[in-house]
């Protein structure tokens, strides 16, 4: 969809340039839908659960999720299975001391051919709210201050009660083997019994494995663990939920939806009116309106597909992927095409120029920009997972691959304003010297508007910050932190509306794409004074025009 409305946009000249490059774009965009569709491991609101839950004191699993109360978690659907065959990790066997007592430190790797010695152990499962201050589990919240788990001497967290966190005073002799849990915990908390011997097939009746939240609206942790080292492993299959009172949509993204909803019919509308007044005028139509046009579709059909995306994930509960996958990439794909089209009409296409010799090096910036803004997308979904085992060192792997990224996409967005910037300087200095009032008013608007834009977003990036980090608590509540979001969608959708009515469709675009304003001398006035003469056609007028008060010049093309 997005080539085919570049290859529209640019004519036969893009055409040609897009067949150039037609290998390497063509297999990354190939590259960028399949990393989108991993996506589908991204949070939706029945999820699945299969794997094993090792017998491990090091780690433990979560899910976090986001609920509007009055709602629940059901854990009734997980099947919790286990026998001597379902153990993969080595066997061991267990010396005792003098005493006759089991010493963790003395175990022994032995062939598969000894016998299994296993003890009983317990499934911890926790179900705990993050107060709002933790925007950012992995970086802001430190479970040991909510009561689970501890840190020791040299900031290590200690999840698990086991030989060496008793003998090392972090716990209690009648925690060990289970998750250290302190008196400031105020969670839920439930346990399923697994045998030292025999199978073990069990699942959660209602009353036990369902979880309620009758009230506090927020984001919600499930953790599940396995802590005695000399447990067996524990196989876990089947679906969870978590619902809020509005439905399986996350709390968080509820109020987006109907956000986007009404963007969808802002977009609606642009994309009917723009394109009329196309047909309208198609005989006098300028290559940057197709830009234009096609820009306006693309923030459309990524509405689209995101409105229809949140909307079965709320009533059914299972994510439309290909929904999601579709407007990401299209999503990235706009705001490239965007950053591209205002690159252009500051080098002043469609008024001082009528080809771009640079048009190669912005579509390739803009390549570049969109394969990085989809990695980066990729890469925050990966970082928090469904059901993710947590290890802080894996975490921050991704959390620095995260930064990398976002280090890259900023050096691309000020390549962008940048280069912007500097055409609408050439582009009016150039106006300006050759007598072009009418020109240089449409420059000196859209020089307003994205001063007007900048100064808007850094002022929203300091806001943001200062919610984030904030120590008394953000200023929005949690279920309101896509306005953050929304107010950037708003900033981009009044630049292009901007460009939208500076670069209307109207009969007389083409000869005022084309053409120079010629100076004429009043009989009053010094011989080396201007006058400019009056209804000079311009795409803000609609009005037929006299065009014999003008004359052709040749214009540069650099």
């Amino acid at each position: 969809i997005a080539f085919s409305c570049i290859s529209y946009c640019g004519g036969s000249k893009t055409n040609k340039m897009v067949g150039m490059l037609k290998i390497f774009p063509t297999r990354i965009i190939k590259l960028l839908l399949v990393l989108s569709f991993l996506l589908i491991f991204a949070k939706a609101e029945i999820r699945e659960f299969k794997g094993t839950i090792e017998a491990n004191a090091t780690f433990i699993h979560y899910s976090e999720g986001f609920l509007i109360a009055p709602g629940f978690i059901d854990l009734t659907k997980l099947e919790f299975v286990t026998d001597d065959t379902t153990n993969d990790k080595p066997t061991k066997k267990i010396q005792d001391d003098n005493n006759g007592r089991n010493r963790g430190e003395n175990r022994h790797l032995l062939s598969s051919s000894h016998r299994v010695l296993y003890s009983n152990s317990k499934i911890d499962i926790v179900f705990f709210r993050e107060p709002s201050s933790c925007l950012d589990s992995t970086n802001n919240c430190d479970w040991t201050n909510l009561g689970l788990g501890v840190t020791d001497a040299d900031g290590n967290y200690r999840w698990c009660c086991s030989e060496n966190a008793l003998s090392e005073g972090y716990c209690d002799k009648s925690s060990l083997g289970q998750l250290i849990m302190k008196e400031n915990f105020s969670g839920k908390q439930r346990f399923i019994d697994v045998p030292s011997s025999g199978t073990l097939d069990k699942n959660l009746d209602k009353d036990f494995g369902r979880l309620e939240v009758p009230d506090g609206s927020g984001k919600y942790i499930l953790a599940l663990a396995n802590c005695n080292d000399d447990g067996r492993d524990v196989n876990v299959d089947g679906e969870y939920i978590w619902k809020s009172v509005h439905g399986y949509l996350p709390g968080n993204l509820f109020n987006e939806m109907y956000f986007y909803a009404v963007l969808m019919g802002v977009y609606f509308i642009l994309t009917v009116a723009f394109g009329i007044k196309m047909k309208m005028h198609e005989d006098a139509y300028i290559p940057i309106q197709r830009w234009i046009f096609c820009t306006i579709v693309l923030g459309l059909l990524e509405t689209f597909f995101r409105v229809g995306d949140y909307w079965v994930w709320n009533d059914d509960g299972h994510r439309f992927y290909f929904a999601m996958g579709t407007w990401i990439f299209i999503g990235e794909v706009k705001r490239g095409l965007s950053r591209c089209l205002l690159v252009m009409v500051s080098l002043g296409w469609g008024v001082i120029r009528d080809q771009l010799n640079s048009l190669r090096k912005i579509v390739i910036l803009g390549t570049l920009y969109v394969g990085t803004a989809m990695a980066q997308d990729i890469m925050d979904n990966l970082a928090i997972a469904e059901n993710e085992v947590l290890s802080d060192h894996q975490e921050k792997e991704l959390l620095n691959a995260a930064k990398a990224l976002a280090f890259l996409m900023a050096t691309i967005d000020i390549t962008f304003i940048v280069w912007i910037l500097y055409g609408l300087d050439g582009t009016m200095q150039y106006l300006e010297n050759m007598n072009q009032s009418r020109k240089l008013s449409r420059y000196l608007r859209l020089r307003c508007i994205l001063l007007f834009s900048i100064l808007f977003a850094m002022m929203w990036i300091v806001f943001s910050l200062v919610n984030i980090y904030n120590p008394n608590g953000g200023i929005l509540k949690e279920q309101s932190m896509w306005v953050i979001g929304g107010f950037k969608q708003m900033n981009y959708l009044v630049v292009l509306i901007t460009v939208a009515y500076l670069w209307k469709p109207n009969p007389n675009a083409k000869e005022f794409a084309h053409v120079m304003e010629l100076p004429t001398l009043g009989e009053e006035d010094d011989e080396h004074d201007l006058q400019m003469i009056e209804n000079i056609p311009s795409a803000l007028d609609d009005e037929d025009v006299n065009m014999d008060s003008f004359r052709r010049e040749p214009l540069s093309k650099d």
